[in-house]
């Protein structure tokens, strides 16, 4: 592929490194019904506390399980798309615990903090699918709240050309401590760093902080049209895409069927969204469309190109149950571009 730059450094040892919580997802197809009665806020994501995960899990239909958290199935898509990989998240011993690094080892992504012996169980988020493929998010944090300094791999945050940093992570105070010792570390490195918003509501409980970290200490910033809108205060793309301009190095705006726009301090760049069939379920489609442009940014391609990969993963993610890939993103990016 043609547009290279000098981004890429071929001593690191990883494309990307990424730092979240470990979660389990648990999903489930309901419908508009289902959200009305446990009052749930529909395509949201709400923090819950063990009586109600327990008391939700039991009411949802048969469900899917698959181990996730937005920046591990980041990494997940990363790997599929043949870029190394690797992430930080906290786990329990428990057999979620143990599920969760069995299945992102297998994906392909170097996970290696050791679990917790004591304290709360493995985190676990119940999804739950409606019929026009939107997803509402219910998250026990359980053992991921309590991701510390001292489970920080400084090697390999050194060693990654990219740190990728989940916004979900900021609700808690140890875990925003960590994240920016992570962020200092890679810095100090003369590492790229990378955040996403994650969901309009973190927006709105995080927006000052937020506003400073990204001038001072983002180059990359990933996030929807709502959540931009939110932390810009204006109500229209135009105005927020404005607002972003030289406040990041690179900003990725996804716009659901409509595409994304990747906002740089001289350009706006329009790129279109791969069509699909039918959309089954929107989990991880920014997580993925993440990884697709971290992966090509990390080989320093051009932000078209990083945009179209980006497209690529996350149209693959959204025609079926889960958030991690069901073929090899590799193989479909090779399709497309010999085609």
């Amino acid at each position: 592929m043609a547009g290279e730059t000098k981004r890429t450094d071929s001593k690191a040892l990883y494309d990307v490194v990424g730092i979240g919580n470990a979660i389990v997802d648990v999903i489930s197809h309901e419908d508009e019904k289902f959200l009305d009665s446990h009052n749930l806020i529909k395509d949201s994501m709400a923090l819950i506390d063990t009586e109600t995960a327990v008391s939700l899990y039991n009411e949802m239909s048969p469900t899917v399980q698959s181990s996730g958290g937005s920046a591990a199935n980041t990494m997940s898509g990363v790997a599929s798309l043949g870029g190394k990989a690797a992430y930080i998240g906290k786990i329990r011993d428990d057999h979620l615990g143990e599920f969760f690094a069995h299945d992102v080892n297998a994906a392909g992504v170097h996970f290696e903090v050791k679990p917790a012996s004591e304290g709360l169980p493995t985190a676990r988020s119940m999804i739950i699918v409606t019929p026009d493929g939107s997803r509402t998010m219910n998250t026990y944090l359980g053992i991921s709240t309590n991701l510390s300094k001292d489970d920080l791999d400084v090697h390999l945050l050194e060693n990654a050309q990219i740190l990728y940093c989940e916004g979900y992570i900021w609700d808690i105070e140890t875990t925003k401590d960590t994240i920016r010792s992570a962020i200092a570390i890679a810095k100090g490195a003369n590492r790229t760093i990378s955040f996403t918003l994650s969901d309009s509501f973190c927006v709105s409980r995080h927006k000052d902080e937020w506003i400073d970290l990204i001038q001072g200490q983002v180059d990359i910033l990933f996030g929807n049209e709502d959540e931009i809108k939110e932390l810009s205060g204006y109500g229209t793309l135009t105005e927020a895409a404005q607002w972003i301009q030289g406040k990041v190095k690179v900003a990725c705006l996804t716009l659901a069927e409509r595409g994304s726009i990747i906002v740089t301090e001289d350009e706006i760049i329009g790129v279109g969204a791969k069509a699909v069939s039918q959309v089954i379920d929107s989990t991880g489609a920014g997580d993925l469309y993440a990884s697709g442009f971290l992966f090509g940014y990390a080989r320093g391609l051009d932000l078209k190109i990083c945009g179209e990969l980006a497209s690529i993963a996350a149209a693959e993610i959204i025609t079926h149950t889960g958030a991690r890939p069901l073929v090899p993103l590799k193989s479909l990016i090779e399709s497309e571009f010999r085609n």
